[in-house]
């Protein structure tokens, strides 16, 4: 998939801004807070309706303005020329596709996958577990209308459970009714992102060797709060957590506290890694994502990287861009523009979410 042309109006501080993208790489170069960043949120946006930044889509529209606007124009392996819009309020979204509305989130997933690399992927091995469970909802829910029916599915009834607990409802009668349709729900997440983190494992093994040379073995574990999935088990969990439950006023078992945690040489990566370690890790996360949606959709994503290489030294820079697909799209920002080598960018100058097509950067064999 390649990204033709991309048009925003009132997100975040662009008031307006259209660009045409030309070739396969293209950099956006300026001071920061300008709207770099904002740029490649909106075209991330394509994928799942979601910001890799802002839970509160109503953070997307403009100060002082009642809607947003993103249209992608579009080259699709499957599709030919297709164009995407969405529109942004503070009370929802609108999506259309090739001017066709689209009602249900289900027929869109998986066809527009775009994987961001961003410098605040860091806090997926320093983070909390609420922040790497968001990413792995998104990562699978992006490619899986299963995935996105059993999450939906399961936190709608975590909810109606909780708030009978908040309101000191607990009784049998009461709790049972969200409870039958939680524990399948739950049973079907935790199966899912087992499956989903294992392929993603895999991959970010390889990936990682190849970015430190081999230098050391990594991994990525699943860490679910229940160590069987079946639905009857989890069923017998809630039943016999009422109790406590009911004391705390909320739902202390589900796969709404799992986690999952990266190593390196069999040690956690959180609490043992170097800084040019954690990084790597989390490359070798997005480059194994953008090949597991790459499988799931056959359609080759469109890489979007925010100012993630300045930290990691010069060799480990290199071994990066000789990871990414030579055949994928990359949209990339920075304070300066890349190194001489990395090839050929059409270059966008930007200043106060203004965006000014400049010289292409362009190298001899690129």
């Amino acid at each position: 998939m390649r990204l033709r042309k991309l048009t925003l109006r009132h997100f975040r501080n662009v008031g307006f801004a259209a660009l045409e993208l030309q070739g396969r790489q293209q950099f956006l170069v300026g001071a920061n807070g300008q709207g770099k960043t904002n740029l490649l949120e909106a075209a991330g946006f394509l994928t799942a309706l979601r910001s890799f930044r802002a839970v509160d889509n109503k953070l997307l529209v403009g100060h002082g303005e009642h809607t947003a606007a993103i249209a992608c124009d579009l080259e699709h392996e499957r599709q030919g020329e297709t164009k995407v819009t969405i529109k942004l309020r503070h009370d929802g979204k609108e999506l259309w596709c090739d001017n066709a509305r689209v009602t249900r989130l289900a027929d869109y997933l998986g066809k527009f996958p775009t994987v961001v690399f961003s410098s605040q992927d860091l806090q997926l091995v320093r983070g909390s577990p609420a922040g790497r469970r968001r990413w792995l909802d998104l990562t699978l829910a992006a490619m899986d209308a299963g995935y996105l029916r059993a999450l939906q599915m399961f936190t709608r009834a975590l909810a109606e459970r909780n708030a009978l607990l908040k309101r000191g409802l607990t009784g049998e009668a009461q709790l049972s009714a969200f409870e039958q349709t939680l524990a399948p729900a739950a049973a079907e997440l935790i199966r899912l992102r087992a499956a989903g983190l294992k392929a993603l494992g895999a991959t970010l093994k390889k990936n990682y060797a190849q970015l430190c040379d081999d230098a050391e073995p990594a991994g990525l574990a699943y860490d679910p709060n229940f160590a069987e999935a079946s639905a009857e088990v989890i069923l017998a969990r809630l039943e016999a957590g009422r109790a406590r439950d009911a004391q705390f006023r909320t739902t202390l078992v589900g796969p709404h506290r799992d986690d999952f945690h990266f190593t390196v040489r069999q040690t956690a990566a959180k609490d043992y890694a170097s800084e040019g370690q954690q990084r790597s890790l989390v490359l070798a996360l997005r480059l194994a994502q953008a090949a597991w949606f790459q499988e799931k959709s056959g359609i080759r994503p469109v890489l979007l990287a925010d100012d993630v290489l300045g930290e990691l030294d010069q060799a480990r820079r290199r071994r990066f861009w000789a990871a990414i697909d030579p055949e994928s799209q990359v949209i990339a920002t920075g304070t300066s523009l890349p190194d001489a080598e990395l090839g050929t960018w059409q270059v966008f100058q930007v200043a106060d979410g203004a965006f000014t097509e400049k010289a292409t950067s362009t190298e001899a064999g690129a």
